[in-house]
């Protein structure tokens, strides 16, 4: 068969162009075009503006059949900030978080290649407008190809620890809270008999989802910042190795719908490394490695900074790690197909 050509098929609707990468084996899709310039003069406005009135774009491009339940996107916003190189939403199976470390890595390598920021020496900076603020990103070059990626948080902080929430099932369970972009439960997963690298995933999931239940309905989450910041992301449960060690600490987050996040997750690692800092467990500029019980991929982080955050005292956390390009694509629609808005099996 001689070679097809390649078209677009017969669609009725927006054709959304993206580009697929990954980070420690958590993807990102990335809008390139198709997506309608969301309202709003901030980040945060538009964040709530595409949540109201064009939730259509997330659903095609995360949910089946074009995508899954872990599906992750990124859609880019213009910034109000002069220093922002550029804004970004973030999306997921059941909205839109707040901030994303695996994607800010991400979209480092994305800004540079794609030229949106001129490279520069070593180290290119990109400044990132997240919903949480701007995350400074540093994207790393070796012979003409961008590589690593560290990135500096928002300010980041420790809510609680030793909080005692109420899980059916699982009776009274312990936990911290802390922010690093997002709001975070922290538990250690031999609280309920299971090791985060070796146990079912099924069973990973069920606790932290019931746990994640359980803080939203018995704990009050606050920012000083904004009320669009304050709310449960997600539980992490941990190996429970919070003592500093040269050993990899391992962890596994669920987040939003009981999604799995397969990267050891940038912004877990960021509130984890701010609790590690608040219980005098980790000190500046002493780099911890963090790994996935899901893929055991690797992020590295570090406090480098002390900040505050309103009345909190917070840290500005370094973490570092590498994307991967998968592929790109165009995804269209039929109008007659039912199942055009996306669908997730429960």
């Amino acid at each position: 068969m001689s070679a097809l050509k390649f078209r677009l098929p017969p669609n009725d609707g927006p054709v959304l162009s993206v580009v697929d990468m990954h980070t420690g084996g958590e993807p990102l899709r990335i809008v390139l075009s198709g997506a309608p310039v969301p309202d709003g003069s901030t980040v945060l406005e538009k964040r709530r503006w595409v949540r109201e009135n064009m939730d259509w774009v997330r659903r095609l491009l995360m949910l089946e059949p074009r995508g899954h339940r872990d599906m992750y996107g990124a859609l880019l916003v213009p910034s109000e900030l002069p220093e922002a190189h550029l804004g970004v939403l973030f999306m997921h199976n059941e909205g839109y978080s707040t901030m994303c470390g695996h994607a800010v890595i991400a979209l480092g390598r994305f800004a540079v290649d794609y030229g949106l920021v001129d490279p520069q020496g070593p180290e290119t900076p990109v400044n990132i407008h997240c919903p949480c603020g701007v995350v400074r990103a540093y994207v790393s070059h070796n012979e003409g190809r961008s590589r690593e990626v560290r990135f500096h948080s928002v300010p980041a902080f420790t809510l609680c620890t030793d909080e005692t929430v109420n899980v059916p099932n699982y009776g009274e369970v312990v936990v911290d809270i802390a922010y690093g972009g997002a709001f975070y439960a922290f538990v250690s997963a031999q609280r309920f008999g299971l090791d985060v690298c070796t146990s079912k995933t099924r069973d990973l999931v069920d606790a932290a989802a019931a746990v994640t239940d359980a803080v939203k309905a018995q704990v009050k989450i606050s920012h000083p910042d904004s009320e669009d910041l304050a709310f449960l992301y997600g539980t992490i449960l941990t190996d429970g190795k919070d003592e500093y060690s040269e050993e990899p600490t391992a962890n596994l987050c669920i987040f939003a719908d009981s999604q799995v996040d397969r990267s050891p997750t940038g912004s877990g690692v960021t509130a984890r490394i701010a609790l590690q800092y608040h219980k005098g467990l980790i000190q500046l500029e002493q780099t911890r490695t963090f790994k996935s019980g899901a893929t055991n991929s690797l992020f590295t982080g570090k406090a480098v900074q002390e900040t505050k955050c309103g009345a909190h005292k917070a840290v500005i956390v370094e973490v570092s790690g590498q994307a991967y390009y998968t592929g790109t694509a165009s995804f269209v629609l039929e109008n007659e197909d039912p199942l055009k808005d996306g669908f997730l099996l429960k």
